[in-house]
């Protein structure tokens, strides 16, 4: 069960609703937009509304200021605290859920664990009546104040109840008298990531019987959830952006229309890549003269052999994900790099040789080695004007440094291209 909310916060969020404290978090973002500090904004908000609501004026100001990036234009109007922001999802991503989610059959869903809100907006927004549900006081408060501010309160109703209790009472393919739900548990206990998902809240036997009973649900898990977790019949989406995996979700069989999926957000798109059965794990074979690391989503799903066979390229270890080819290629689905040198993993030989090639500065990537990458990159610094990606691997089951990407060093007086030595 989530801590009460303290009455503070719950007195502070309502006078904020007010007109006075509209104007109050006005003048604060007014503010912040003119570059004032702490000190100085808050010296003047005690002055104009009192101290004991300039603190929470200044507060939502600066969170909204922080949401923008992420919000646009909603989030000058947003209600949040700041666990609320940092647990929010993007709301291109909501939206995108959203709309998978609703049909023409399907215009009724259940948010199971509110927060503040951002799934019940978008699902509003997509033409829902929307049931927003929580145990916690001051998330269904911000949940009702977000409808209201971004237009959608006439689709919400928003009301004090137990995920896991509605899940076991579902029937009929129906959550709380709703056709689609969705759910997103905590996986956070005392500032601490959960990693047993029998351990969130609510756990996993909610999360199962909440797929296995509503056609019509997603549930947002955790990006490593172990596969063999997934139940028949469920697709299991992992969705990434700026090289990092944002969500993971399960789609209920009602939605369900592939085996896993991998979604990349790039350049306001999202590209994606699906099996209907597992492909299996790609060939393995020799470094090559481009290396590949799959994006993270690809990985993740699984995926990693649809890549390799369009590419043409092989793994360079049974057990790790990194791809070589001949060709330089402009796949979104990998970053690539030119393999300049190959070599066994001796700290003392590869630094000889960056200092041979004139390299300075490095930036280290790993898969499958303990090394830390700023450590080693700080011992591999020199005076060289060149820099280099050095790549720490197993090949064929050996330790392995690929340098790649070598530019602006002294040639090392060989051919070009990937080298053994």
């Amino acid at each position: 069960m989530p801590d009460e909310p303290s009455p503070d916060a719950l007195t502070q969020l309502r006078w904020l609703r007010t007109p006075a404290g509209t104007a109050a978090t006005s003048l604060a973002a007014a503010l912040l937009a003119e570059g004032a500090d702490l000190l100085t904004g808050l010296a003047r908000l005690r002055a104009e509304v009192g101290a004991d609501h300039a603190g929470p004026a200044w507060e939502l100001a600066r969170l909204r200021a922080r949401a923008r990036p992420a919000f646009g234009a909603d989030a000058d109007v947003l209600f949040l605290t700041a666990d609320t922001l940092e647990q929010a999802g993007r709301p291109a991503l909501a939206a995108r859920r959203a709309q998978r989610l609703l049909s023409d059959e399907v215009d009724s869903a259940v948010d199971l664990g509110c927060a503040s809100g951002t799934d019940t907006v978008a699902l509003a927004r997509a033409g829902a009546t929307v049931l927003a549900v929580d145990t916690d006081p001051l998330a269904r408060e911000l949940t009702a104040a977000n409808a209201e501010a971004l237009g959608v309160a006439d689709r919400v109703w928003v009301v004090a109840g137990d995920a896991a209790e509605l899940v076991d009472a579902a029937r009929g393919g129906e959550v709380a008298g709703c056709v689609a739900a969705v759910l997103d548990p905590a996986r956070r206990a005392g500032g601490r990531r959960q990693l047993d998902p029998d351990r969130w809240s609510p756990p996993w036997s909610t999360v199962a019987t909440l797929l296995d009973r509503a056609p019509h649900a997603v549930v947002k898990v955790a990006p490593g959830l172990d596969h063999e977790r997934v139940p028949a019949g469920v697709e299991a989406e992992w969705v990434s952006a700026g090289g990092s995996i944002v969500e993971a979700l399960l789609w209920g069989r009602g939605v369900s229309s592939t085996w896993r999926r991998a979604s990349l957000v790039r350049d306001g798109e999202v590209l994606e890549l699906t099996a209907a059965t597992d492909p299996g794990p790609a060939p393995s074979g020799p470094v090559r003269g481009r290396l590949h690391e799959p994006d993270p989503a690809v990985i993740r799903s699984g995926l990693v052999s649809l890549v390799a066979a369009d590419l043409g390229a092989t793994l360079v270890d049974p057990t790790i994900a990194y791809l070589t080819s001949d060709a330089a290629t402009d796949s979104p689905w990998v970053s690539s790099y030119r393999v300049d040198e190959v070599l066994p993993f001796n700290l003392r030989k590869l630094k000889a040789l960056l200092r041979t090639r004139g390299v300075g500065r490095v930036v280290v990537k790993k898969r499958g080695s303990a090394i830390e990458p700023e450590t080693l990159a700080r011992q591999l610094r020199g005076e060289g004007a060149g820099t280099a990606t050095v790549v720490v691997t197993r090949v064929a089951g050996a330790p392995t440094v690929l340098v790649c990407d070598v530019t602006g060093a002294a040639p090392s007086g060989g051919p070009p291209g990937a080298r053994e030595r």
